[in-house]
């Protein structure tokens, strides 16, 4: 593990910018994090912070994938003007904290920005963090589709590392 350089932190934020929304690589990335490089190719892999992996960065598309902690640092310093977020009805919230996948019919509230493949956070309807994972629908078709997965969950809060 070692220290971010200042071009990499640049080039992090950027992406973090550019994949979940403006604002969103200054939250995400402080200038204190770690990063572990790919030992074959030298790109970055694993953003770290504090000890905690706050997201991957997918040598396939150039994409982040976030972990908990990161999900936690945008909701932290965003709050309600998050991006990518979808709400979960009450009730349904363990299921999804536990990893289970999000259906169509349990969205209370989705983000119109989103797309299908994007990266969302999945909050209850108290604003507190479930699950992270992978859009399925869109935005919209989330909130006006009752079948059906809205997203794949990757991790849910409940979930043992």
């Amino acid at each position: 593990m070692e220290r971010a350089s200042l071009w990499d932190l640049r080039k992090l934020r950027g992406v973090a910018n550019y994949q979940l929304g403006r604002g969103v690589g200054e939250a995400l990335f402080p200038e204190s994090i770690k990063i572990t490089r790919s030992p074959r190719t030298g790109k970055i892999k694993l953003i770290f912070f504090r000890q905690q992996l706050l997201a991957t960065l997918r040598n396939t598309d150039g994409l982040f994938s976030l972990n908990i902690p990161g999900a936690k640092r945008i909701l932290r310093k965003l709050g309600d003007k998050a991006p990518l977020k979808v709400t979960v009805k009450d009730g349904y919230q363990d299921f999804i904290k536990s990893g289970r996948n999000l259906f169509a019919k349990h969205v209370v509230k989705a983000d119109l920005a989103i797309r299908s493949q994007n990266e969302v956070i999945i909050v209850d309807q108290k604003e507190n963090l479930a699950a992270v994972g992978k859009a399925v629908l869109s935005g919209d078709e989330m909130l006006s589709f009752k079948l059906g997965v809205a997203v794949k969950v990757r991790r849910g809060v409940d979930e043992n590392n």
